[in-house]
């Protein structure tokens, strides 16, 4: 019995002790990740997971460990054991996944889980972007086939990436061998610490041996890289690792994040290295861009107020040297993804790198325009073969000969991340002619003269046009696949509104418009009577074309929201057709049925039907000749005001379009 009592102490006190040395594994493993340590914390759960422990905490941290260094294939390994394990994941998990299994080009079931990821968190931009642009793998193709790319001829085996111009030297990071006796490696990643190098660029196309860019002043044993020069090359702004005089800083829970420092050029050596006022030790600040007036400096970063793991930040530079506050770009730029490596082209554009939108895999490489009053044009995929279902990302382009260069870790490179260079051959830019003849809806007869006026969706970007003496019109280089408002005028016919939508492809679209002219007075049919808050009859002239509702001053609107049965209160306003009818029994009215633009264009079609018919039958009920009367619905298509689909209305301005009108065609 005492055997069997030692026995059981004695498998109980080994299966505590593997019980504490696995949490014990656990913590540690735990503390590297904690710590940005994502290499050696990939080591200590692996070590776990050969052991057998099988838990969601570890396939969570391995998976995120890999997805932040770019190694997207490993990292899908493990998402797919922890959906196994359990499916009920946090939505980040779900967008994670999804981003991985590009990585292998399995973007059916990517979107599968894009489409679960966006039913959890419908008000994410992710998940609004994804389901805004279903087609985006159509999209992409579209604007892909534009750049000849190559291997930039600077890579090794380690990771090379980053690059900016500067006299004609190309300004990249490395982290190959620096030659020291003892190789730093950096945490993240256990690669080497990387620092800057330059090669020359020959006029005929080759290039130079790559030397350390500067070491005299720029340490070498910090991590630094992505800088971008003023014009004069006098001034240089670039990242570094959080440090002080030289030595690596760490905030209390020793973790360096980065920062954004500025060197100035004093005989022919870089000095004054100083650090930007806007940085911490708390979160990271990094790969600066310049604007075009130099006047702007744009960065990324995760400090406070930002969407996501990094989003893009602009600061003022003042003209004491000084800087302003820093302003995040916005949801127009940033997800609640990554937005990272910033460039701003001679042409004001921003190309940027992000996993936030629907892309190929990784990071992906965009592009905005930045608009005269700093708002940002409608960003765009910069398709195949610069983007791959890898990480690419830090793109610079030579506006005038369109050269440049970008970084990526796409399979078959040198290293971790390679440099690539290319030549634009194709620009993305996707414009249409819309083109068209105005004629007499009647007659057939074309319309010279005739004043047009192009909105987009949102109502703005009016572009005008007159037809020609043949009645043509045309509006040359309108964006592609948008929806755009023509509006019409011309004196003695209907102001008139057609829309159309316009295909993502180049090309040429036609919309003829025909025009409805106003009638001429006929006759004045004196002393109409209007009882209400009349003292005695008044006289007015009832032409063709007199809406009676206006007339009769009676509320336009007869109907509850969204329904076709006439109100029992409006009932004794619409008496008052009957009445005006019944006196002038030669009056022939038209009843039209507006709505406004809420609900589909469809259904509010469908419903201004039923609200005409149910109108003329109503006053056929109360004794007006069916023959008349006649009854047609409008829909959304007339519309008296700004408040279009997309557009904030109160509910008074969407009352103003939900209207229902008896026009006078025959006296």
């Amino acid at each position: 019995m005492k055997i069997k009592t030692l026995l059981y102490s004695f498998l109980f006190f080994c299966f505590f002790a593997a019980v504490n040395a696995q949490t014990a594994a656990i913590k540690n493993a735990d503390k590297k990740y904690d710590s940005y340590a994502y290499a050696d914390a990939i080591k200590a759960y692996e070590n776990l997971v050969k052991k057998g422990v099988k838990e969601e905490h570890i396939f969570q941290r391995l998976g995120n460990s890999y997805y932040f260094i770019g190694e997207l294939k490993e990292a899908l390994k493990y998402y797919q054991e922890l959906f196994i394990l359990n499916e009920n994941q946090e939505p980040e998990y779900f967008y994670k996944y999804a981003q991985c299994l590009k990585s292998e080009g399995n973007y059916t079931k990517a979107d599968e889980i894009l489409e679960k990821f966006s039913q959890t968190v419908p008000s994410d931009k992710r998940a609004v972007l994804f389901l805004k642009n279903r087609t985006y793998l159509e999209d992409i193709k579209s604007n892909s086939g534009r750049f000849d790319i190559a291997d930039a001829g600077i890579n090794t085996a380690d990771s090379d990436y980053g690059s900016t111009i500067l006299n004609n030297k190309l300004v990249f990071t490395s982290a190959r061998d620096t030659g020291d006796i003892i190789k730093k490696n950096f945490k993240w990643t256990n690669k080497a610490i990387s620092t800057l190098y330059a090669v020359d660029l020959k006029p005929d196309g080759s290039i130079g041996k790559p030397m350390l860019f500067h070491k005299k002043n720029l340490k070498v044993n910090l991590n630094q890289s992505t800088p971008v020069f003023t014009k004069d090359g006098k001034t240089m702004y670039f990242t570094r690792n959080n440090s002080v005089n030289g030595k690596r800083r760490q905030n209390e829970n020793k973790v360096t994040f980065l920062k954004l420092y500025k060197a100035a050029l004093i005989d022919n050596e870089w000095k004054e290295v100083q650090e930007l006022p806007f940085n911490s030790d708390q979160y990271s600040v990094a790969h600066p861009a310049l604007s075009l007036d130099e006047k702007t400096l744009y960065f990324a970063s995760d400090m406070p107020g930002t969407f996501g793991l990094s989003d893009l930040f602009k600061v003022s530079i003042l003209a004491d040297g000084t800087f302003g506050k820093p302003e995040n770009l916005g949801p127009e730029i940033n997800t609640e993804g990554r937005e990272t490596f910033p460039f701003i082209s001679d042409e004001n554009e921003l190309y940027f790198a992000s996993d936030g939108r629907p892309g190929l895999g990784g990071l992906d490489i965009y592009v905005s325009k930045i608009n005269k009053d700093d708002s940002f044009d409608e960003v765009q995929n910069v398709g195949e073969p610069i983007n791959s279902k890898q990480d690419d990302f830090a793109f610079m382009i030579n506006s005038k000969n369109r050269n440049g260069f970008f970084s990526s870790n796409r399979v078959n490179g040198h290293g971790l991340d390679d440099v690539y260079r290319f030549t634009e051959n194709r620009r993305l830019i996707c414009e249409q002619q819309i083109s068209g003849t105005i004629t007499d809806q009647e007659t057939g007869e074309t319309l010279a003269n005739v004043a047009l006026v192009l909105f987009d969706e949102a109502r703005q970007s009016a572009v005008e046009a007159v037809s020609d003496a043949n009645g043509n019109y045309v509006f040359s280089n309108v964006k592609c696949g948008k929806k755009y408002f023509i509006k019409t005028s011309k004196e003695d016919y209907f102001l008139k509104e057609v829309s159309l939508t316009l295909k993502k492809a180049n090309g040429s679209a036609a919309m003829p418009i025909a025009l409805e002219k106003k009638p001429k007075p006929i006759t004045t049919i004196p002393a109409v009577v209007i009882k209400a808050n009349s003292i005695k009859p008044v006289k007015v002239n009832i032409t063709v074309g007199t809406d009676l509702a206006k007339l009769l001053n009676i509320p336009m609107n007869f109907f509850d929201l969204g329904k076709a049965t006439i109100k029992k209160e409006s009932e004794p306003k619409l008496q008052k057709v009957v009445d005006l009818l019944n006196q002038y029994s030669t009056i022939k009215v038209d009843i039209r049925s507006h709505t406004d633009s809420r609900s589909s264009a469809e259904s509010n079609q469908i419903l201004s039907d039923k609200r005409a018919q149910s109108t003329k039958d109503w006053l056929i009920s109360r004794g007006i000749n069916a023959n008349r009367l006649t009854a047609k619905g409008y829909g959304e298509t007339q519309l008296l005001n700004r408040c279009a689909d997309g557009v904030k209305c109160t509910e008074k301005e969407h009352q103003q379009n939900r209207r229902s009108e008896f026009i006078i065609i025959s006296l």
